[in-house]
């Protein structure tokens, strides 16, 4: 299908529809460019940057007796696509702000936005989710533009998709799997991989259809054959269904045995008395930013929606001196697929597992209140509504004075950061140390210096009070877990009679 109008044209008239400040780049940082100069301390080495961003030429593979040749490396042609959102409840511009998120998360798919519209119902159709009338105008969008793709901001069931694809004749998609694709694109991991293909399987398992010879049946059981059958047989679809449910099966016993050597690590950390700190936040927010902020951990830090997926957890350590862990965690975002949810459930353990949550929220994104209510739907899911939670604010130096302010009065537990910038580390730090759990027995002992291993012990498990050294020995006071108490108990200095 050829395009009537350029690229260049038919994004001008996507800014045109909507305002400026609500468009897909709004969403993200203004400053999108990354230097080592700049970035390269607070973010480490970003090798992930380069193979995602490039292709790299592998030297000696060429078939020539002298390679002349010059290579060019032509940009893949991005899918044309044309948005189309309901607006049920809220008001216009949530509607709005909803769609710009969905044409982030297009563009961060490699997909062109040409257009976007939204259609005022009480409900979807249940036909072609925007009723038969608006369908035919949708497909005339299509033909005008040139798009090979419609996206709806929503999940579609099978039937509306079918019905939709009959009227507009090109592809459509649905919010859902267009936030699996973008997962697929980006998952590295093991792990990663596979709670991806799952999520893919829940969702394309009710949704395959077939033609042809996919509906046909195969020959009954019998001895003979010919004409000694017992019955009609599988249809070709109804055997896919059946190896898909029995891949998902295997994918579910892999995914609860990678499960297991998380959950050794977990139990390690809690033997050694570790406290853990999970970094959570909507997607783009600036999670791994803070991250490697605080930590230098090197985790990739990029300007697009759902940038990093595989967790990440690295030793830190309090302005007291006391050692914790701080994980990244898949970023969320509104409406997240519930396939997703259950599909990274055993990734999204390590906030309900953690002894603190740091609630990370664009404090420049035009509707920060709707990102806290998101990420909270989805901490409720995987039941870590008892954590203590701080609401970190980041991106400050961005951000609208009188918005940080309004955050600030209405979230108790907050504090305003920029993990670009440093400003409010240090105090992000000093809270960190107050609101992580406390050894709970204070006790004084005079160690010898043969056991400088129970002196270690005290300094990297519990929180050193005071420390003197004496003729006889280590003085501490220390606070430690009851454990550790235990056996210092026997070096309690015996008052003077």
């Amino acid at each position: 299908m050829t395009s009537s109008s350029s690229p260049s044209q038919d994004t001008q008239s996507f800014a045109q529809n909507y305002p400026d400040g609500l468009r897909a780049d709004a969403l993200m940082e203004e400053d999108v460019a990354w230097s080592h100069e700049v970035d390269g301390d607070r973010d480490g080495d970003q090798f992930d940057r380069s193979e995602r961003a490039a292709l790299r030429r592998v030297a000696g593979l060429s078939t020539e007796l002298e390679d002349v040749t010059e290579v060019e490396y032509r940009q893949l042609r991005l899918e044309r696509v044309v948005l189309v959102g309901v607006w049920t409840s809220g008001t216009a511009t949530d509607s709005e702000n909803s769609l710009a998120e969905l044409a982030a998360l297009a563009e961060t798919a490699g997909a062109l936005v040409l257009d976007g519209v939204i259609q005022r119902r009480d409900k979807p159709d249940a036909a072609t989710y925007i009723g038969s009338g608006k369908a035919n105008e949708l497909r005339d969008i299509v033909l005008e533009t040139g798009a090979d793709t419609v996206i709806c901001d929503g999940e579609l069931s099978p039937g509306q998709l079918i019905h939709l694809e009959d009227v507009v004749k090109v592809k459509v998609i649905d919010r859902t799997a267009l936030i699996l694709d973008i997962f697929a694109q980006h998952a590295k991991s093991r792990e990663g991989k596979a709670q991806v293909a799952l999520a893919q399987m829940q969702y394309m398992l009710p949704r395959l259809r077939g033609w042809g010879q996919s509906l046909s049946r195969q020959m009954g059981g019998g001895k003979g054959g010919g004409l000694a059958t017992r019955g009609p047989g599988e249809t070709k679809i109804e055997t896919d269904r059946r190896r898909i449910r029995e891949k998902m099966a295997k994918m579910r016993r892999e995914i609860a045995d990678m499960k297991v050597g998380r959950e050794i690590k977990r139990q390690e950390r809690r033997r050694n008395k570790v406290p853990s700190v999970a970094i959570a936040g909507y997607t783009n927010a600036g999670k791994s930013s803070l991250l490697n902020r605080l930590t230098g951990a090197g985790v990739l830090v990029q300007n697009e929606l759902f940038a990093t997926l595989d967790p990440t957890v690295r030793r830190a350590e309090t302005p007291s001196g006391r050692i914790y862990t701080l994980a990244d965690t898949v970023g969320f975002v509104r409406h997240l697929p519930h396939h997703l949810v259950e599909a990274f459930r055993s990734t999204m353990e390590e906030v309900g597992d953690s002894d603190l949550i740091l609630h990370v929220v664009d404090g420049s994104h035009p509707a920060p209140e709707e990102q806290l209510a998101a990420v909270r739907e989805v901490v409720r899911d995987v039941g870590a509504t008892k954590v203590p939670e701080i609401v970190v604010i980041n991106k400050a130096d961005a951000a609208d004075p009188l918005v940080l302010q309004r955050l600030m009065r209405n979230e108790k537990r907050s504090i305003a950061v920029s993990a670009r910038t440093g400003q409010g580390i240090a105090e992000l730090l000093a809270l960190i140390d107050v609101e992580l759990p406390h050894p709970s027995v204070e006790i004084e002992v005079l160690v010898p210096y043969t056991l400088g291993r129970l002196v270690a012990r005290a300094h990297s498990e519990g929180e050193v009070i005071s420390e003197e050294h004496t003729p006889e020995g280590t003085l501490l006071k220390v606070r430690v877990h009851e454990e550790l108490a235990a056996e210092l108990q026997a070096y309690v200095p015996v008052p003077a009679v």
